[in-house]
């Protein structure tokens, strides 16, 4: 049993110096990665990154990307919701009233399916991007495949994604562009529907009035003079 602890203690000092070495062997630049643009270049204020490996990386980097895809739809969710409220056939248009409230207000089937809906695409986006449960070291939940782009669910129905690497790199960046803008959006919409009650299309509109007057406003007194 003497002789037995020093060898577990050597043993356990070779694998984790194998997989520093392993880990350091992954670095990578974030600078060169997409989504850095002028004139911010790599905005990591907090330092986020400053401490993370490339595998650490890959899986901040798959919640960005993913978060703002969801952020994107939200924010188009937000305006065509506001904009056919009343005139919808959906639930008899009885759905009314600022957006965060419509989820409130549909019947408990819709409610059914987009669960159903949300975790087939999870559970695909699990099984594509991720190492299995089983095969995954204690020390690294959430581990990707070596193989898998971040947000690459090879799901391009319209073949807009570019075949050469630097068109997709582009293409990367666009898409994190809009959805970090999308996240700020959505975020500003909840926080602006929950402060006064009003939906989105309503401020719109109020905004767009009162645009009108001040135009006639001003035009009525440049006519006066």
């Amino acid at each position: 049993m003497r002789s037995f602890i020093p060898v577990t203690l050597i043993v356990r000092i070779v694998i984790t110096t194998v997989a520093t070495s392993i880990t350091s062997s992954h670095a990578v630049s974030v600078e060169t990665l997409p989504g850095v643009t002028a004139p911010l270049g790599f905005f990591d204020p907090l330092g986020f990154t400053a401490r993370a490996d490339e595998r650490l990386l890959q899986r901040y980097r798959e919640a960005e990307v993913t978060h703002g895809r969801v952020a994107m739809l939200a924010s188009v969710g937000f305006l065509v919701g506001e904009k056919v409220e009343g005139s919808s056939f959906l639930f008899d248009a009885s759905v009314r009233g600022p957006a965060i409230t419509h989820l409130t207000q549909v019947p408990t089937p819709f409610w059914t399916v987009l669960v159903i809906f949300i975790t087939n695409a999870e559970l695909y986006r699990a099984r594509r991007g991720f190492v299995e449960p089983l095969n995954v070291p204690i020390d690294q939940p959430g581990l990707l495949r070596d193989d898998y782009i971040p947000g690459d669910l090879a799901f391009d129905p319209l073949g807009l994604a570019p075949k050469e690497p630097g068109g997709f790199y582009d293409m990367q960046t666009k898409e994190l562009q809009n959805g970090r803008l999308a996240m700020i959006a959505a975020a500003g919409f909840m926080a602006q529907e929950l402060v006064d009650g009003k939906g989105i299309m309503e401020h719109l509109q109020l905004t767009s009035i009162a645009a009108e007057g001040g135009a006639a406003s001003v035009t009525t007194t440049i006519a006066s003079i």
